[in-house]
């Protein structure tokens, strides 16, 4: 199938041409407009599908309830809303919780249900976490790293766990680094720890740094502790939420100066997303949803209720150049997941998945695999 006369995102940069997609992936990428019958997209823009590697839900449902018609709620959501890949988050819970959760996501990546955004692995957000810095993670559940229970869940899921976060101040943390990195990307999350702690873990192997700013020490320029650690090694990517509450604006495009062409955007999203206003589960814990803010009673900010796409979006109205920002949800993401052959970029061998939108990114169609959701 032939599309002509859009503006394709190619190699982060908007090209006027056409792309041809065949067996469900793209075959050919045009700088040209071809005379021959095909799809015409009139001038409009075809962007990468979005990929979130850090997701807990959305209408009403959670990852870690385990529930397989709840999980694919969840993917019909985001493939709705032209976010065509997902890693779902847990939480801080039991072994046991975790590994039905995880069996869920290994059953949606094999059935391939139509109309859903694609699983392309699982972050696994605890329960090597900081108690000082728990956020909104369940205190009762938090362990000291440990990669023989990793390993085990890793395992049963058979390897669908693409990211692993623990807080480096930890006993054992750069050990379980030096180990998990073998095998998954290491993300530093939910700590208190100082610059050298950090450094540690980062120079054990860990490259991720799960949503930058939130449940972490801010930068002081004598301390400047994870941030500063993460920021100076190149190697590490930094999740950013972009709902315009968890960060603010500056600190959006603070964060892109911090880490340049190394920011993942996230949702966070909890099962609060898509829905209205009111009281919702959050790992064992209840969370209140009230201008598009969870909190838990002690007024804990929790997860987002906005999701990726619009994060996108807000991040160009923030000051990111429209070109960073899709690569901050597509490209960018991929990598941290190991996947960056298979999706996030029009290119031809990779699955056809994308979006067409108008100038201002505003969705028109999305496609999965070179069908349209």
């Amino acid at each position: 199938m032939l599309y002509k006369n859009g503006y394709i995102f190619v190699d982060g940069q908007f090209v006027h041409g056409s792309f041809r997609v065949e067996n469900g992936k793209f075959t050919e990428i045009l700088d040209s407009v071809p005379e021959e019958a095909g799809t015409d997209l009139a001038g409009a823009y075809v962007i990468p599908g979005l990929i979130d590697v850090h997701n807990h839900g959305n209408s009403g449902a959670d990852f870690s309830d385990g529930d397989y018609a709840g999980l694919v709620t969840m993917a019909r959501y985001l493939a709705q809303n032209g976010i065509t890949s997902f890693a779902p988050a847990s939480m801080t819970l039991p072994y046991e919780v975790l590994e039905k959760a995880f069996a869920t996501a290994a059953k949606l990546k094999e059935e391939k249900p139509a109309g859903c955004a694609r699983i392309m692995g699982i972050q696994m957000e605890g329960p090597f976490f900081s108690e000082k810095k728990k956020g909104a993670q369940n205190g009762a559940y938090l362990r000291t790293p440990d990669f023989a229970a990793f390993k085990q869940l890793f395992d049963s899921c058979g390897g669908l766990v693409t990211i692993a976060d623990l807080a480096p101040e930890l006993p054992g943390a750069a050990e379980f680094t030096e180990k998990a990195s073998e095998i998954c990307t290491v993300s530093v999350a939910h700590t208190d720890a100082s610059y050298e702690d950090a450094k540690a873990t980062f120079d054990a192997g860990a490259t991720h740094l799960t949503h930058l700013f939130n449940a972490m020490p801010s930068i002081h320029h004598r301390k400047p502790g994870v941030i500063g650690a993460a920021s100076e090694n190149e190697q590490v990517q930094a999740e950013l939420i972009c709902d315009g509450l968890h960060v603010h604006p500056s600190s959006v495009r603070m964060a892109f100066r911090l880490f340049p062409g190394r920011i993942v955007l996230v949702s966070d999203a909890l099962r609060c997303c898509g829905m209205p206003d009111g009281e919702y589960e959050l790992g064992g814990q209840m969370a209140t949803l009230q201008g598009g803010i969870a909190k838990l009673a002690d007024g804990t900010i929790a997860g987002a209720a906005t999701n990726l796409y619009e994060g996108m979006k807000n991040a160009v109205r923030f000051g990111i150049s429209k070109e960073e920002a899709i690569l901050s949800a597509t490209l960018h993401p991929a990598k941290a997941l190991g996947c960056q052959q298979e999706v996030g970029s029009i290119a031809p061998g990779k699955r056809a998945d994308f979006v067409v939108c108008d100038e201002e990114l505003n969705r028109i169609q999305v496609w999965i695999a070179g069908e349209q959701v």
